[in-house]
């Protein structure tokens, strides 16, 4: 394999200390890459070849994760080893916001668009489909990718984002991040639905960072045993929500084989987010 992983996801900027369920205010994932400089020196420290950079967000102020889409851009702009993806909102109070967001689809170096429902919003309120409507518009026009959360319950589960795959994912490639999130959502996406859907000409993509630990070991030998989804799979490893070391290692161990370790870490990356947006 090339040396340097290629990163499918990982954040930069400095989140506010916030009082999180209730609690003092703390900064549960201090950030590496704070500002464009730390993100490059932890891309070398770690030997990153290649990443896809998205707003760091968790502190309910979206001025600050839409903020962040500047950091992004600067990023981009200044080494073509950074990809872009900026934050966007389903939120009808964020429309102005995610507007100006969608202005930049066509900024150097953007390859997606970034979807989570841990600030509010639901892939099934009436409210947001509008919303969700253009910002899926905009990737279809501008052959982007949606970037999309996945973790156990609410509006990030993998039953309700599952509802944004059968809506859009015929025009749209559609990153579920976390490999559907949790237990619960490992197991409905391995034990058939991840593979339903790409056999229906779904344009769904997955990573296992965050995955409990039998989950990529399940994903990469049921990929194996089925003959299918060996290019859906991306390395990613979420930082500063979670650490490369643990989850390089996990997916290295996890992968049966060199030709799949190939496209995992390397291929599929650059085959989803590469080509043509250098």
């Amino acid at each position: 394999m090339p040396s340097g992983l290629f990163d499918a996801h990982r954040h930069i900027g400095a989140l506010p200390a916030f009082g999180f369920y209730g609690g003092p205010a703390v900064q549960p994932a201090a950030p590496e890459a704070a500002t464009v400089r730390d993100l490059f020196a932890e891309m070398d420290r770690q030997q990153v070849a290649r990443c896809l950079v998205l707003p760091n967000y968790g502190v309910p102020d979206p001025d600050v994760a839409f903020g962040f889409n500047d950091l992004v851009l600067e990023a981009a702009a200044k080494d073509d080893r950074v990809l872009a993806a900026l934050w966007t909102s389903p939120r009808p109070e964020d429309e102005a916001r995610t507007a100006r967001a969608l202005n930049l689809a066509r900024e150097h170096g953007v390859v997606a668009l970034k979807l989570s429902f841990l600030l509010g919003g639901s892939p099934t309120d009436e409210a947001c489909r509008p919303h969700l409507d253009r910002i899926f518009e905009v990737a279809a026009e501008a052959g982007l990718v949606v970037h999309i959360h996945t973790s156990p319950g609410a509006a990030s589960d993998i039953d309700q984002v599952g509802h944004l795959v059968e809506r859009y994912g015929d025009k749209v490639a559609i990153h579920l991040v976390h490999l559907g999130g949790g237990m619960s959502g490992h197991i409905k996406l391995i034990g058939g639905r991840f593979f339903d859907w790409i056999a229906a000409g779904k344009r769904v993509y997955t990573d296992a960072s965050w995955a409990i630990g039998f989950a990529p070991r399940w994903l990469l030998g049921e990929i194996e045993r089925r003959g299918m989804g060996e290019d859906r799979i991306l390395f990613a490893t979420d930082q500063p929500w979670s650490d490369f070391e643990g989850e390089s290692a996990r997916m290295l161990a996890a992968c049966p084989s060199q030709e799949l370790r190939q496209r995992v870490f390397y291929d599929n990356f650059a085959d989803l987010y590469s080509k043509g947006r250098a």
